[in-house]
């Protein structure tokens, strides 16, 4: 393995927990396992990416197995870099795994094309930055290539200062310390910008854990199965794979009764961050940040990995780690709420929040609703379902101001595509969007002092990514008693990259203190692709297209 020689014990383990479990190579991450969905332990296996979740480990005796760690450093340094100088990376979880595959992709030809790329990304997920920095990191790495063309422009992301066009920026020298400020700022906690990330080392919970620490996971009654190794734990709990499911996605709450000129409806929707809960703790010790380097859009806020860590530690006399599988995150995790609303000419209506047992933190969801629809009544409705949380990016204002912003276009009978879409945020960031009829996706953005240009506009191209999930394919499936029936990430209907349109991002320079700009972005997108898709009275505007497993789940790693 990279080059060397290893033996392992051959008692079943995949691959990834070989190479994770039993050689501690942290760049291989665990985002799904063992689904085999999310691309981010992705590893050479004589040369071609494979993932390494659902490979078992003898099936690759005596053959070459290469990770990150083992890449030419050249080769490894230019993908890290050109993903650095390209906001291509965020929270970097995923990015190792896209690495490895968009590497193996460059070695194999001598030119490397947009639709290679796009195919390659196919077999990854990616919440963070909505794969068009990724494309363009790939094509600086082809452009750097001797003798190797650029990688086609015709549908990249652009990021401009006015009539500047930079769709190939030179590499520049940056305050690494203003780029780390912007992404806290974006992000929500402290982050780590620079190359290092994009190779996974940005610090994650599970990364950093001690060798010869208990592992815990939970065992399917509310409690934890603690064992000496990560596949113990899982055989002692008896955890099999999730999958998901043929039932169609639910709308829980009815609009109000009454004369609307415009009404919506949304469902149960998956913050579906890549990295799965995670902590460890030794006795008389702080449990590890289960946010490290990401702030999963709320969604971990509330996680119970931490203090289970601590106390697992004390109990044992031990360190212990606390993992949570996929299935976890989605059955336990909190989902943004589905509301109904339901709107008059002058602004005035209903906004219905639904509130499940065992959900907390919607007590301000009316006042974040009255900043941009201040004369709507809002009513909490109780209804089965899991976890739901006003932690979640934006939640409650982002829903009143996209219709906020409809209902203006409605009214002067702006409809369709090509028309902007302004949003002002509480912390007074300023997001104009317009879809063009082509699907290209046109943010400006001012967001008070840039700070960095690479990282406030990857954070924009990811908030468009996931305002147009939001309004077109995401949703979570369930039951009428409330299980949750979405068990695989593949099932939560997030845009790869094919479907992913350009993002032009422009930047206003203003002389004001920086705030954030991307809940401001998120929430004029998914305005200006609920306008191009007619106002439909009920989202995902797309329902079909998120249903191709047909009720099985998928490996879709490229094996």
């Amino acid at each position: 393995m990279d080059g060397e020689k290893v033996f392992v014990l051959d008692d079943g383990s995949s691959l990834l927990e070989v190479l994770r479990e039993q050689l501690g190579h942290r760049s291989v991450k665990d985002g799904c396992s063992p689904q085999g969905q999310c691309g981010c332990c992705t590893v050479w296996v004589d040369g071609a990416p494979r993932v390494a979740c659902v490979t078992p480990a003898r099936r690759v005796a005596g053959r070459e197995v290469t990770t990150l760690e083992g890449l030419a450093p050249a080769v490894r340094d230019a993908w890290a870099q050109a993903f650095a100088d390209t906001g291509a990376s965020q929270c970097g979880f995923c990015t190792p795994g896209i690495i490895m595959r968009l590497a193996a992709l460059h070695a194999s030809r001598p030119t490397l094309d947009e639709a290679a790329v796009k195919n390659a990304l196919l077999a990854h997920l990616c919440r963070c930055t909505g794969w068009r920095t990724i494309l363009e990191a790939a094509r600086r790495v082809a452009s750097e290539r001797k003798g190797s063309p650029v990688l086609s422009s015709t549908d990249s992301r652009t990021c401009s200062r006015g009539d500047e066009r930079e769709i190939a920026r030179p590499r520049q020298a940056r305050d690494m310390q203003a780029a780390r400020a912007r992404a806290t700022l974006e992000g929500g906690l402290s982050q780590t910008v620079g190359p290092e990330v994009a190779l996974g080392a940005g610090g994650f919970a599970d990364d950093t854990a001690p060798a010869g620490a208990l592992v815990a996971v939970l065992d399917g009654r509310g409690g934890f199965c603690v064992a000496e190794s990560l596949a113990a734990a899982r055989a002692k709990a008896g955890k099999v794979q999730g999958r998901n499911t043929t039932v169609a996605l639910r709308h829980p709450l009815e609009v109000a009764p009454g004369d609307w000129l415009l009404t919506l409806r949304t469902t149960f929707v998956e913050p579906a961050y890549l990295e799965p809960d995670a902590s460890w703790c030794a006795p008389g010790g702080e449990p590890a940040n289960p946010l490290a380097n990401g702030g999963a859009f709320g969604g971990k806020l509330a996680s119970r990995v931490a203090e289970a860590a601590r106390s697992l530690a004390e109990a044992y006399g031990r360190p212990v780690r606390v993992l949570f599988a996929r299935e976890d995150v989605v059955c336990l995790g909190p989902k943004r709420p589905p509301v109904s609303a339901a709107l008059r000419e002058d602004g005035s209506g209903v906004m219905r929040v639904a509130r499940t047992p065992g959900s907390t933190g919607l007590s301000g969801w009316a006042e974040a609703v009255h900043s941009a629809l201040p004369y709507v009544d809002v009513e909490e409705v109780e209804v089965p379902g899991p976890r739901v949380s006003a932690e979640m990016r934006g939640a409650g204002w982002a829903e009143a101001a996209v219709l906020g912003a409809a209902l203006e276009a409605r009214r002067e009978e702006r409809l369709g595509t090509g028309h902007p879409l302004t949003v002002i945020s509480p912390g007074n960031a300023r997001a104009t969007a317009t879809i063009a009829v082509d699907g290209a996706v046109s943010v400006r953005i001012a967001a008070g002092e840039v700070l960095d240009e690479v990282v406030l506009c990857s954070y924009v191209v990811g908030a468009a990514h996931q305002a147009l999930g939001w309004v077109r394919s995401e949703g979570v499936s369930v039951a009428e008693d409330g299980e949750v029936l979405d068990l695989t990430i593949r099932s939560f209907g997030i845009l790869n990259a094919r479907e992913m349109p350009r993002v032009d991002v422009e930047v206003e320079r203003e002389d004001a203190p920086a705030v954030r700009g991307s809940d401001a972005v998120f929430a004029a997108v998914a305005a200006a692709a609920w306008l191009a898709g007619g106002l439909e009275p009920a989202w995902p505007l797309e329902r079909g297209r998120r249903r191709s497993t047909k009720g099985r789940s998928t490996t879709g790693g490229g094996i």
